[in-house]
């Protein structure tokens, strides 16, 4: 063997052992994935999970229902076909009544999780799109109006889910906003103002403006968010580029960037492995907080076109991601099983 034919030789072998070695280290195992052949074009928004009674909720946003997954088997058991444009939504145990925040109605709807019954709406603005439930309070902040309601401001109203009714709403100086995020030590709330390449910071008690940190140098469009509050860093998901950007939460300096996948909706932390998944559409990231400023990309994993709505299960070791149809490709939940 000439010296040539051995180069190439040891560098296809090398090349295999790296691809061995990656999937050997794979952060996620593609375990089943179930059709939703009724669903024609249109994305997804936002998942929840019911552990206890192992239902998955999903939007079906520009489908215009909710579909109700058993997580034990993955199949789909019910659809809810009385909206038009659902985006988040919040689901009680304690209450069984699932709150879903219906843009194009303008509303968060109610329903009975038993019966899967309407059980009663709460009259926002139209543009109700992401939302965030403080667990310590029993508030939840409902993104509405802004730009697709036509008005010149967006908004986060509160409800006490309760009693059903509004408390008080937040004015945004912007018409987009994306992303809410609470600390628990504090009073402090985290708002994605993506409008103005931002995130301002709320005082949750008084409802006043803290801070408001530019996020415009490190990347535009902060689209979604989560956040370690033990070691003081904000994640955004960024979509002009494409980026995880870490930020300091108490200082609000940009502590660190990384390349991502594009046009993210959906993003989360779990804390006892230190990882972020991030949902793009074509690719699902994976990355690992190695200290409090490093972090590395330990999965790329090719998904679909505009799949970048999911949800982590920590509890099962789940993640599920939904994939919208497009052209061949079948609209369905995918089932990832997240390994150590």
């Amino acid at each position: 063997m000439n010296l040539s034919k051995a180069t190439l030789l040891s560098t296809v072998l090398l090349a295999f052992a790296i691809g061995v070695s990656a999937q050997e280290k794979a952060p996620l195992k593609l375990l089943h994935a179930t059709p939703i052949p009724e669903l024609k074009d249109g994305d997804f928004d936002h998942l929840t999970a019911d552990v206890a009674g192992n239902r998955l909720f999903v939007t079906a946003e520009e489908n215009s229902k909710v579909l109700v997954f058993d997580l034990k088997t993955d199949k789909l058991i019910h659809t809810i076909a009385d909206l038009k444009a659902p985006h988040s939504m919040l689901y009680r145990e304690d209450l069984k009544k699932l709150f879903v925040a219906d843009s194009d109605l303008g509303e968060v709807k109610i329903y009975d999780t038993d019966s899967y019954k309407p059980a009663g709406s709460i009259k926002v603005r139209e543009g109700a799109d992401a939302s965030a439930y403080d667990s310590a309070s029993k508030l939840y902040y409902v993104v509405n109006g802004g730009k697709d309601a036509k008005l010149p401001n967006a908004y986060i109203t509160i409800i006490n889910v309760d009693a059903g009714k509004t408390e008080g709403d937040i004015k945004i100086d912007s018409n987009d906003v994306e992303g809410v995020a609470f600390e628990k030590s504090g009073p402090r709330m985290f708002v994605n103002v993506r409008g103005n390449n931002a995130v301002e910071v709320y005082d949750r008690k008084t409802r006043t403006l803290l801070n408001t940190w530019s996020t415009a140098e490190a990347g535009k469009n902060p689209t979604s968010m989560s956040f370690d509050e033990s070691a003081h860093r904000l994640f955004l998901g960024t979509r002009v580029p494409a980026k995880l950007v870490v930020l300091d939460s108490d200082s609000g300096k940009v502590v660190t960037s990384y390349p991502a996948a594009a046009m993210v909706d959906d993003m989360a932390y779990d804390s006892a492995s230190k990882r972020i998944y991030f949902a793009g559409t074509e690719f699902l990231d994976v990355f690992r907080e190695t200290d409090a400023d490093h972090f590395d990309r330990i999965g790329h994993i090719p998904t679909a076109f505009r799949a970048k709505t999911g949800v982590l299960v920590p509890e099962l070791k789940r993640f599920y991601l939904a994939v919208p149809h497009h052209e061949k490709q079948t609209a369905e939940l995918r089932v990832y099983e997240v390994l150590p």
